[in-house]
């Protein structure tokens, strides 16, 4: 599946449209499963670039990995972008170190109703620590963090829609050494151990929890072996006394990543506090034209 980035202002861009046309290779270091074996799984990957790769990036970018084929109508290889979950220092503080995290992911085809793997994350999930892998970029401007400490932050996501947030979060305690303004996640996941990064098996957003401007709230489906999605609707309403607070407060940075499913959900809420679909659409107009919302979806 295509991920569409958004550069507001701009209309949305397709994956033939991004520059790949100068890859690096990349060393897989690492591949860690951090979903048990009952859950979907995800893995959180780490590669290493060379020391004279010049590949620099920011929180909130993406890269384009390149999976090679031969594909489907003679395609050489097949792209997908992966937001970076790591900060500019590099993955634990290894330069040149950048992670994503993947999600093994299959499609049924419309026409037979065959199951096929995904393409690049059954690659990158299969792959063994020493390959290499072809990756272009980074891309995605438009999804940075703003350098003023006293901004507040309003991440929402679902699935690994997380990684960007662990980048910024992790950027902001680790790197910076704290925040002046309030820092809020608001996540959704199928299913508690499916909470990425914040599960049994890998809790790196569970170090920050008693930082004194983040506060992280999570929302897990009702019925998760139905395939229902997580209540994050109904979280954010549960809040929504402080999330509205933010949303009107001309400091505020709003954030939405992971599946389109995030984006509706936040709009569904958005619309119960603002009272109206107008009321929201004009709120969201403003904060796009004040390049305080972004979103990250696929």
């Amino acid at each position: 599946m295509p991920v569409l980035i958004p550069n507001q202002g701009n209309p949305l861009m397709t994956l033939g449209e991004y520059d790949i046309s100068h890859p690096y290779t990349a060393t897989l270091i690492s591949s860690e499963r951090i979903t048990p074996k009952t859950e979907a799984e995800v893995r959180h990957l780490v590669f290493q670039l060379p020391d004279d790769a010049g590949f620099d990036f920011l929180e909130g970018q993406s890269i384009a990995v390149l999976a090679p084929g031969p594909h489907e109508f003679g395609n050489r290889q097949h792209i997908r972008l992966y937001s970076i979950a790591s900060t500019r220092r590099g993955d634990a503080a290894q330069p040149g170190a950048i992670s994503i995290c993947v999600r093994r992911c299959f499609y049924i085809d419309d026409v037979s109703g065959e199951r096929y793997p995904g393409k690049a994350s059954n690659y990158l999930c299969d792959a063994v620590p020493g390959g290499r892998i072809q990756i272009a970029g980074p891309y995605g401007a438009h999804f940075l963090m703003p350098a003023d400490d006293s901004r507040n932050l309003l991440m929402v996501g679902v699935g690994t829609g997380i990684a960007p947030f662990r980048a910024f979060i992790k950027h902001i305690y680790d790197e910076i050494g704290g925040w002046e303004g309030k820092v809020r996640l608001y996540y959704g996941a199928r299913s508690g151990m499916e909470m990425l990064y914040r599960n049994d098996l890998n809790r790196d957003l569970g170090l920050f929890y008693d930082e004194r401007s983040f506060q992280a709230f999570e929302a897990v489906s009702a019925r998760p072996y139905f395939d229902e999605t997580s209540t994050l609707d109904r979280l954010l309403v549960e809040h929504q006394v402080e999330v509205w607070e933010m949303i009107s407060d001309p400091k505020t940075y709003v954030y939405i990543a992971g599946l389109h499913e995030a984006a509706r959900k936040f709009e569904k809420a958005m619309i119960a506090m603002a009272g109206s679909k107008q009321a929201w659409s004009d709120k969201q107009k403003q904060l796009i034209e004040e390049k305080r919302y972004a979103e990250l979806l696929y």
